[in-house]
């Protein structure tokens, strides 16, 4: 494969990480107003005159996640031409532009026009989308040199099942994580992991049912992910691209069930809130390569139970048992 193309993938991997961060580095800092109500000028100009934080802040993410842009479609257009004979590949080419491009959309029309908060939460789901969508296309660009090999694994039904419930149920989790940070609730609870740890009891209105429904998410999604990891140290030691990838998973959702106590604990600290969000894209992104193993499970099986050309000459010489 050319090393033109993976470092095109890594770049855009890794860049693709900073549109995510710097979305979520918007939404603390207050900056989506930077630019006022115009895109994709700043303040119906060119050049911005009046230069405060918001702006820069502002102004740098839509740069950011217009190069971004561009490097997407760069990859899925030459990944398509390079590896379009891989069965995700074009799927996952497509899906990475139309999600970056999705969540451009929806940026602009929430400058211009405004949106509901309970709307703008979706817009970092759907650059998660897009992000994972181009780690796995990098994955498979990095596959067909065998620098790793995930071709052969086999996972049964009851890993399969907690696979694809962790990945859909993480996504609820990531959207009830930015609703706390669009409706303004990260402080409305100053303990944890309860409310109020000396009164505990039911929130006592919306912004208060918004963030404990986020901790009781995130609590349920450690335990279901802890209990998956336990299931691949005891039965998939011998498939090493399955055990480790929850042995990761499991990390990565401590150290987000961590960032997220701290956030409390140090009242917003913008870079423990930055490595809240990092951690929970890590997470998907490896959840979303189980997903793609699930997706291989089937032809693999299939290929598993079907005997090769030396087993079907050997069975036609053995004579049948009297």
């Amino acid at each position: 494969m050319k090393r033109s193309l993976k470092w095109l993938a890594v770049l855009t991997t890794i860049g693709m990480l900073f549109v995510l961060l710097g979305g979520a580095l918007v939404t603390k800092t207050e900056s989506g107003m930077g630019c006022g109500r115009s895109w994709p000028l700043c303040n119906g100009e060119l050049v911005p005159t009046d230069i405060t934080p918001e702006l820069v802040i502002e102004l740098a993410h839509r740069l950011v996640s217009g190069a971004l842009g561009i490097m997407v479609l760069i990859l899925a257009i030459w990944s398509w031409k390079a590896i379009g004979h891989i069965r995700e590949t074009k799927f996952l080419a497509f899906l990475s532009f139309f999600f970056i491009l999705l969540q451009g959309l929806i940026g602009a029309a929430a400058v211009i026009w405004g949106q509901n908060d309970f709307v703008l939460a979706i817009h970092f789901g759907i650059s998660l989308i897009s992000f994972a969508a181009v780690f796995l296309l990098t994955l498979l660009i990095f596959e067909v040199d065998k620098k790793f090999n995930a071709e052969k694994v086999i996972i049964d039904k009851r890993m399969t099942t907690h696979i694809i419930g962790i990945t859909v149920y993480s996504f609820i989790v990531v959207y009830t994580g930015a609703l706390v940070r669009h409706t303004n609730a990260s402080l409305v609870c100053p303990d944890w992991p309860l409310c109020v740890n000396s009164t505990p009891g039911l929130p006592e209105n919306l912004y208060q049912w918004v963030q404990m429904g986020h901790r009781a998410a995130a609590g349920l999604i450690f335990i279901w992910i802890a209990y998956a990891t336990f299931l691949a140290i005891r039965n998939y030691k011998h498939q090493r691209v399955v055990y480790w990838s929850w042995i990761i998973a499991f990390i990565l959702v401590s150290l987000q069930v961590i960032s997220g106590a701290l956030v409390i604990f140090s009242r917003l600290n913008l870079y423990i809130a930055l490595g809240h969000a990092f951690f929970i894209s890590c997470l998907f992104g490896v959840l979303s390569y189980l997903i793609l193993l699930v997706s291989r499970n089937k032809k693999n099986s299939q290929s598993l139970s079907k005997p090769n050309a030396f087993e079907q000459e050997e069975r036609k010489t053995v004579p049948p048992a009297q």
